[in-house]
């Protein structure tokens, strides 16, 4: 593993250590921690050196990093480490001339694989990290991608994904929109996914047995890592999991129905060029009408997506489906009346 990619890591844990107001982190700490990460991703890695990580405190203080705001408190004779700021973070800077060369070279990489089967994502992947690079370098803007950067939680979306990578179970702190106090639940994490500028963490909850459970990451209060083995599955194909929904619900037992969907003028020619989903199967039955087949689990978020088109969307089936619609739209409908 190159130096600069160590290096890198190294960045991301002592960052993590510096925003952490419930430990205090003196410099053995700091290089245990360093350690742990590194020695899982090389074994070849046994320590690292008390005089690299002054060096990379120094680096993250200079210009050349991030400036960091770094306060040293002495305790005794040590003395610990910690962010002026603890809401602070490396991964809310722009990016530094290290990361910039990484992801060069990794944008170099991943374009060798563009038009290759299974990897058409690289299509829209490659111009969103060419966009960052050139906000990063202050050259001009061409594109503006739809996401949501004020969303609470994007910030233990690396925690989560280096919680799957090295298979630790967690304990997370968390709060629900209808519950006044907050929670902590134990979970084994498997799988991280985006839907409607929102991440949803999917894992095993061993509370209730479930090998699918989900949170919102917008609601996490707080992580730490469980001193606990961590359960592997080969229940869940991941890829296929999603297949046969729209969004991250699947409903226990529920199994994928044939739904029909009338489009009405010229929604049917925007639902055309964008589908609802993979299994759609569209045609016009005349010049307003198009007819969309769907094979899908029905759930909340399907039915939000359908409630949206109002008056341009009939429902033809199935019929229980046809009648949650017209019962939403008649308590819409209710409530302006009060």
């Amino acid at each position: 593993m190159p130096v600069t990619k160590n290096a890198l890591i190294r960045y991301k844990v002592l960052d993590n250590c510096f925003r952490n107001p419930g430990r205090k982190y003196f410099i053995q700490d700091l290089i245990d921690e360093c350690t742990k990460v590194l020695s899982e991703l090389d074994t070849t890695i046994k320590s690292i050196s008390r005089r690299q990580i002054l060096d990379d405190i120094a680096f993250m203080e200079s210009g050349e990093g991030w400036s960091i705001d770094l306060e040293r408190t002495r305790v005794n004779k040590r003395v610990y480490y910690r962010y002026s700021d603890t809401n602070y973070s490396i991964n809310n800077m722009p990016l530094n001339q290290v990361e910039l060369g990484i992801l060069q070279d990794a944008i170099q990489t991943l374009t060798q694989f563009k038009g290759m089967p299974k990897f058409e994502w690289l299509n829209e992947l490659i111009p969103k990290l060419k966009e960052g690079m050139s906000q990063d370098t202050e050259l001009p803007t061409f594109m503006e991608f739809d996401n949501n950067p004020f969303l609470k939680g994007l910030e233990h979306l690396e925690t989560l994904y280096n919680a799957i990578f090295n298979k630790q179970v967690l304990h997370i702190t968390y709060r629900t929109f209808d519950s006044p106090e907050a929670k902590i639940f134990t979970i084994h994490p498997y799988f991280l996914k985006s839907f409607n500028q929102r991440w949803f963490l999917f894992g095993y909850n061993p509370e209730t047995d479930n090998y699918a459970w989900n949170l919102a990451i917008d609601r996490i209060e707080g992580i730490e890592t469980a001193n606990t083995k961590y359960k592997i599955i080969n229940k869940i194909d991941w890829n296929e999991y999603f297949e046969d929904i729209v969004g991250v619900t699947r409903p226990e037992n529920a199994k994928p129905e044939n739904i029909i969907l009338h489009f009405h003028g010229s929604r049917g020619k925007y639902v055309e060029t964008k589908p609802l989903h993979g299994s759609q199967k569209a045609k016009w039955i005349d010049e307003n009408t198009l007819e969309v087949k769907l094979h899908l689990i029905i759930n909340k978020e399907l039915i939000s997506i359908l409630l949206s088109y109002g008056a341009d969307l009939t429902i033809q089936k199935p019929t229980h489906l046809k009648k949650t619609i017209i019962d939403n739209i008649e308590k819409t409908i209710n409530n302006y009346k009060q």
